[in-house]
């Protein structure tokens, strides 16, 4: 499953590799990808594995807000 959040609060490459790393350690997250141009958090994973409420909870406890 793919989709794609938008995440307010992101400026910097740090936010990028806080995102990405605490995301992509998600078991079942096969790429996650930060664009802070548009503010958004692609993400593919698989939903038997980790769900689409556990992937925006890691989000959010690294400072971010889903909008």
């Amino acid at each position: 499953m793919r989709d794609t959040l938008k995440v307010q609060g992101m400026s910097c490459n740090h936010c990028v590799n806080s995102i990405e790393t605490s995301v992509g350690n998600l078991t079942g997250v096969s790429s996650v990808k930060v664009d802070l141009g548009s503010n958004e958090v692609s993400v593919e994973f698989d939903s038997q594995k980790t769900t689409l409420d556990q992937i925006k909870e890691t989000i959010e406890e690294q400072g971010y807000d889903i909008v």
